[in-house]
């Protein structure tokens, strides 16, 4: 039974992680992405896959092996860098989460033709809903894993319909025309970025999946995230490719609502409806969860009434789109932040991973930190570069 039950949270942390980084913003990114590049996108995506499975995996084993939190660790490694991880993965994910809100009213606006706002609203109060039954990690599990199937199979059918040019996808994955450093950095901050990468890690810990023992079934868990994020991404790539390949022009405003429309007619309007709004609600409890898992061991106050201070964030996003629609400035400066989040805490826990009192007698394996400290710098890298270009765009 105990097996059975450890294969549902594995599932379930896999889902929370992938259905947090497939959100508005990963759909758009996707789609415009492969207008620009056309098949050559495929190599992107095999490329920010690879960086993905290297980052998650190193960050899932050493929360795992160390039986705490991300931000406990970081505390353990240099005393209050806890509390600076924790205060920008808040900053990210409530900025994030606002669009997340906003693109669940976006959803029902498409879907039922409501206004985006009171769509929103009511996307909110179901997201709240999910926190206040008793069995709120199981709902949460079972909740992303649904709409999770959702998504995938809806962009399947959207794929199938738009009749991609799938050989010279596959060529061009391997051998582009060209290859955009800045798409892959865009694809790998949507994915693991910010909050996301500690989505599942931390649900773990919280069910009690731990300890050295636990190892191969949270690394396994760990590239299963990866892989259900990366299935949509390459489903929405070829939805996408067989719609330009035809010489259609997709609408700049919302590029993924046109893929949909133009591949399924009004039936795949609808259907990037229910897209839509369940990539952004799932991104939503995700955000939620995750964010203020950042903060639950740091007050006890906060430990104590986690499941309101989740509702407080949820409530609060919600009502800043539905009042002032989406801060712009504000979502361009956590975005620079944002890049920075991964470097920061990937590079923390490669040093925690070499400190007894952390990790014990664990082994981190030699080739994990090399994958690791190339992304810490890699990322590093991108992280600055978008947030000297990000702070200008505020002054503007």
């Amino acid at each position: 039974m105990k097996k059975q039950s450890n294969a549902s949270l594995l599932l379930g942390a896999a889902f929370l992680m992938a259905t947090s980084a497939i959100g508005p913003g990963f759909l758009t990114q996707t789609t415009v992405f492969t207008e620009t590049l056309l098949a050559s996108f495929g190599f992107v995506i095999l490329i920010s896959i690879i960086i993905d499975i290297g980052a998650q995996m190193n960050i899932w084993r050493i929360i795992a092996v160390s039986e705490k939190r991300a931000q406990d660790i970081a505390n353990d490694v240099l005393p209050g860098l806890g509390y600076f991880l924790a205060a920008l993965i808040v900053m990210g994910g409530l900025a994030f989460n606002i669009g997340n809100i906003a693109g669940a009213g976006l959803g029902t606006n498409v879907i039922f033709g409501i206004s985006p706002q009171f769509g929103a609203l009511l996307s909110g109060i179901l997201a709240i809903g999910i926190f206040l039954v008793k069995e709120a990690g199981k709902l949460m599990d079972r909740f992303t894993q649904i709409l999770g199937f959702v998504m995938i199979g809806l962009t399947l059918y959207v794929m199938f319909t738009a009749q991609p040019p799938v050989g010279e996808a596959v060529v061009k994955t391997f051998v582009p025309d060209k290859i955009d450093i800045l798409a892959i950095i865009t694809l790998v901050g949507g994915t693991v970025g910010g909050y996301i990468t500690f989505a599942g890690g931390h649900r773990l810990i919280d069910a009690g999946v731990k300890g050295k023992e636990a190892l191969p079934e949270v690394t396994k868990s760990s590239v299963s995230a990866i892989g259900i994020a990366s299935i949509m991404r390459i489903f929405l790539f070829l939805a996408a490719l067989g719609v330009v390949s035809q010489g259609l022009a997709l609408d700049p405003s919302n590029p993924p609502a046109s893929v949909f429309q133009l591949a399924a007619g009004n039936i795949g309007y609808k259907m990037f409806g229910v897209v839509m709004w369940a990539a952004a609600i799932t991104s939503v409890v995700g955000a939620a969860y995750t964010s203020v898992s950042f903060i639950r061991t740091l007050s006890p106050a906060v430990e104590k009434h986690h499941k309101w201070v989740i509702v407080g964030f949820i409530t609060v996003s919600t009502f800043v789109f539905v009042s002032i629609g989406k801060p712009v400035k504000i979502l361009v400066l956590v975005g620079s932040l944002n890049g920075l989040i991964l470097p920061i805490a990937l590079g923390v826990m490669l040093i925690a991973a070499y400190k007894t009192k952390i990790v014990g007698d664990y082994k981190h394996p030699l080739w994990m930190t090399i994958f690791g400290v190339i992304i810490v710098i890699a990322m590093s890298y991108m992280g600055v570069y978008s947030l000297i270009n990000g702070i200008p765009e505020l002054f503007k």
